[in-house]
């Protein structure tokens, strides 16, 4: 299936990064704005205590889920915005493989930022995303 999500690589900057610098998505479509998923388990317990990547694994399998719940998937994403609750470029790195890994080469624009704490206790990772669909009614399980 054709997401119509198409990623912009402009050669007028560098071509290293890991990433598109920016999406397109054309009208008519529906827009899914996912809340931050967190590496949280079905009791609502923070998993991996202290570990970014096994956080960052399950914050990816609960993205894919809360996507999917709007008829979405990972492919569909436009936009991401990864937060690291460290300070050390290292955990960041950590966690952006695990992302990358699981988003399989669909390189969406994305932030990665270190900040100094996040909403659940022992939370190390939380990545939002913003997704977009042909448009047309909803039909995920959530719908």
């Amino acid at each position: 299936m054709t997401t119509g999500v198409r990623l912009i690589r402009d050669v007028g900057l560098a071509q290293t990064v890991e990433y598109a610098y920016a999406s397109v998505a054309d009208t008519p479509l529906r827009c899914v704005w996912v809340a931050g998923a967190c590496p949280l388990d079905d009791d609502g317990k923070t998993v991996a205590v202290g570990d970014y990547g096994q956080q960052a694994h399950q914050v990816m399998r609960n993205l894919a889920t809360a996507l999917r719940g709007a008829g979405a998937s990972l492919t569909d994403v436009v936009k991401t915005t990864v937060y690291v609750a460290s300070s050390r470029q290292a955990d960041l790195v950590e966690a952006w493989k695990v992302y990358r890994e699981h988003m399989a080469g669909h390189d969406v624009p994305s932030t990665l930022l270190g900040v100094t704490v996040l909403g659940y206790e022992d939370q190390l990772v939380e990545v939002e995303a913003v997704a977009v669909l042909p448009g047309g009614p909803p039909t995920g399980p959530g719908a």
